[in-house]
């Protein structure tokens, strides 16, 4: 077999040119750029009886021609000696067990070992276990697999060697590790008649290989996991590195003749890399060692990745530095959607343990579909698969950490998503139905000036990068996010009975009497679904002031606070003085140019804050900007938003105190991920079209269930089941299980009991956006900055 054949497609896709009988791989076949390790070969071997299994990591799910197998890193123990292998089984479920722990006395375990070079290394012992004198166990870690057609592929840990005397050129004198890379096949085995995985070819990738593309890393190890075939069929599998210490994550891929070793990477100390394919992109999933997840994009196959600051990275955290489950599907009519298994942590009985969750996301929105692992479980790292076709079933494998020491060692837990799968598709269509409502309220306000409204009120461009979305599905004291993402929690000066006996319910929109509300960005704990609120945001609302207090006294409407003692970073207030300007508050300042008031107070206005690159803020009313300049904030980078305050801010005894005679309305409130243009909010005059209202059904109860205090819960603590939460120390508890109507999504979900928190206000129910779309009338496409 020629040198130039078996680089070709990664090194790996002609590994099974090999003799596959015996199990065994010789180095012969290597590359000769391989120089600088000894003549190797090696073979995989079942466990013998005197070796056990004491615990598996690193879970991985494959499928193969319909079956679908767990595969695992398995700890071995035999007397005094531990090691290493491989664990594999095929998972089967009945209709009434949907979930199990893998018996790692039934599992299919390899070891491998590396033979003598004497005696044509392995082939002399190959077809036959009966001795190991003479072999040597090779350490394999974080198996991390791609499948082609019915062949695995695995990257398997790191070859280490000594490297003799008088090896040739000092680079290759001081290599002295190498990729393992291994493949196998499902067959049958002959006594119980159950499939199983063998793994028989092995070889090793030379480190001189990557030094030219990579002279600054020092080592490189599979993420674990599962890698991906993309649809030209390049094979990409997660890597990591270690660079002047530190850990990246990269990707290796089938993308060159020889196989590519990316020349992006990820920021310093970045690990357990995932990685899919989005819409001719990769996305790679990391754990930080700052305390985040970090995603990053790639449109060259890994050449240069970006970090995705606008949509998904930073929005889990990384409390305890767990590989993720990160893949993507075709659900509900073809959608395509990713779905993200992380721990999610609370205390129980004074310990801390991960609770697993499965989380939703369409690049925009995002929606925690709740709880996957054991009551009991301390969940860890994980996995997921999704079979797509006529029995369409979602599949998770994680880590269970066991035992009472210190270091407890994981067991693995394979689990059956047939609740959750159908969770996902009810999200998917309440988001659907959303979009479509949105863009019809649109068609139908547009159409009274424009035959063309239908394009510029599509779906795919009025929501574009539209996040989260406040409007009439308000009760005890939540205003709730009808994307079913983040809710708001209304605020005021008096708590108890008296706060909730001032909310009152009418038909279109909610009215603050000293009250606000605040919708949550870094104040939602170690989860924030909005975290590119630090970045690049639009808030567009709907507000009048109904009654308007004697005297010089600013009446605060919308903004954002920050962390650090929630100091304002971008307000916008309206000042009752003689002036009666509108005026925008700017990190602490105010523009003092503002802008005339056009009209009384009590009209309703169309009010925008929006910011630019996380340090250029800006502000309008009905179209015509707060001030001459933009809001120049400086540098924000050691500061991040803790939520946005809706009706008032809350600032302080005597400004609550001033304001309790105020009234404020606000009604659809919209959140994008982007900032709007200039030109989006002046394109037409808002007050030249009549908006009719627009009936939509009373929201349903279903239950009351509780919510952690310190985190706020997406929405969709509603559809599944109960689980904890700990943010800032303070445990808490998320929603109980309730059902969706689907096709009742105008009453949205339902009410949620969670704790007074001094709030006063009246609530009214308009419909979806009659009176938004005045402000965005003419807009005939929405255009990212």
């Amino acid at each position: 077999m020629s040198r130039r054949v078996f680089a070709s497609a990664l090194l790996l896709l002609v590994v099974v040119m090999m003799c596959c009988g015996s199990g065994a791989a010789s180095s012969q076949d290597v590359p000769s750029d391989s120089g600088s390790s000894p003549d190797k070969s090696f073979l995989w071997r079942d466990k013998n009886g005197g070796e056990t299994v004491s615990s598996l990591r690193v879970p991985v799910l494959v499928e193969v021609d319909g079956d679908v197998f767990a595969v695992a890193e398995a700890q071995l123990k035999e007397g005094g000696s531990n090691f290493t292998g491989i664990a594999s089984e095929l998972l089967e479920w009945t209709d009434e067990k949907s979930k199990g722990e893998l018996d790692t006395n039934k599992l299919k375990t390899q070891v491998l070992e590396e033979c003598p070079a004497k005696n044509n290394g392995c082939a002399s012992q190959a077809g036959g276990q009966e001795t190991s004198q003479g072999r040597t166990k090779v350490l394999v870690s974080r198996p991390t697999t791609v499948v082609n057609e019915s062949r695995i592929y695995m990257f398997a840990g790191t070859y280490s060697f000594k490297v003799t005397e008088g090896a040739a050129g000092s680079k290759a004198s001081a290599a002295k590790w190498e990729l393992l890379v291994a493949v196998g096949n499902v067959s049958t085995d002959e006594s119980s008649g159950k499939k199983k995985i063998c793994w028989k070819d092995t070889s090793v990738i030379p480190w001189t290989g990557f030094e030219t593309q990579h002279e600054s890393l020092t080592g490189l190890i599979g993420g674990g996991g599962s890698g991906i075939q993309m649809k030209d069929g390049t094979l990409v599998f997660p890597v990591e590195g270690t660079k002047n210490g530190k850990t990246v994550s990269l990707i290796y891929s089938s993308a060159t003749e020889s196989g590519k070793l990316s020349k992006g990477m990820s920021a310093d100390g970045c690990g357990d890399p995932s990685v899919v394919e989005w819409k001719d992109k990769l996305m790679m999933m990391t754990a930080c060692d700052d305390g985040r997840r970090r995603v990053y994009e790639s449109a060259d196959k890994g050449d240069s990745w970006t970090e995705a600051l606008g949509t998904l990275s930073r929005v889990w955290g990384n409390k305890k530095g767990v590989r993720s489950g990160f893949i993507t599907a075709k659900i509900e009519e073809n959608r395509d959607v990713m779905l993200v298994t992380l721990p999610v942590y609370a205390k129980k009985e004074e310990k801390e343990k991960g609770e697993l969750h499965l989380w939703l996301t369409d690049n925009t929105h995002i929606a925690d579909i709740g709880p996957v692992s054991g009551d009991d479980d301390d969940a860890a790292a994980s996995s997921l698969l999704y079979k797509s076709g006529d029995n369409n079933e979602l599949i998770a494998l994680y880590e269970k950490k066991k035992g009472n020491g210190d270091t407890p060692s994981p067991g693995m837990v394979s689990v059956r998503l047939t609740a959750q799968l159908e969770k996902v598709k009810d999200v998917l269509t309440i988001w659907k139905e959303v979009d479509e409502r949105v863009s019809q309220l649109c068609t139908n306000s547009l159409a009274l000036k424009d035959s063309s409204a239908d394009t510029a009120c599509s779906a795919g461009k009025i929501t574009d990068g539209l996040v989260g979305f406040l409007s009439g599905n308000f009760s005890d004291n939540t205003w709730r996010d009808e994307y079913l993402g983040v809710n708001a929690k209304v605020k005021g000066n008096d708590g108890g009975d008296k706060a909730a006996a001032a909310l009152t319910e009418t038909s279109d929109g909610v009215t603050f009497h000293g009250a606000w509300a605040e919708w949550p960005v870094g104040a939602q704990g170690e989860n924030q679904l909005y975290h590119f609120a630090n970045y690049n945001f639009t808030l567009v609302a709907t507000v009048s002031i109904d009654k308007v207090p004697e005297g010089d006294t600013p009446i605060p409407l919308m903004g954002v606070k920050m962390n650090d003692g929630n100091a304002v970073l971008l307000g916008l207030s309206y000042n009752n003085n003689k002036e009666k300007k509108w005026q925008l508050q700017c990190g602490g300042g105010t523009n003092s140019d503002g802008l005339s008031s056009i009209g009384e107070p009590e009209t309703t206005r169309h009010v925008v804050i929006l910011l630019r690159n996380g340090n250029q803020g800006t502000a309008y009313v009905d179209g015509q900007r707060v001030g001459n300049e933009q809001c120049e904030l400086g540098s924000t980078e050691t500061q991040e938003i803790s939520h946005f305050y809706i009706g008032g801010d809350g600032r302080s005894a005597a400004n609550r105190e001033n304001r309790e005679g105020v009234s404020v309305t606000v009604t659809d409130v919209l959140l994008y991920n982007r900032p709007l243009s200039s030109a989006e909010m002046t394109a037409h005059n808002t007050e030249s079209v009549t908006i009719p209202k627009l009936d939509h059904a009373k929201p349903e109860p279903r239950g009351a269930p509780s919510t952690p205090a310190g985190q706020q819960p997406s929405e969709l603590g509603h559809l599944v089941g109960s689980s904890k939460d700990v943010s800032g120390g303070v445990e808490g508890a998320y929603s109980q299980i309730r059902e969706v109507n689907a096709t009742a999504l105008s009453s949205s979900l339902v009410n949620v009991s969670q704790e007074n928190n001094n709030d006063a206000g009246t609530m009214r129910g308009s419909g979806l956006l009659p009176s938004l779309f005045i402000l965005l009338l003419g807009l005939w496409g929405f255009t990212a900055l």
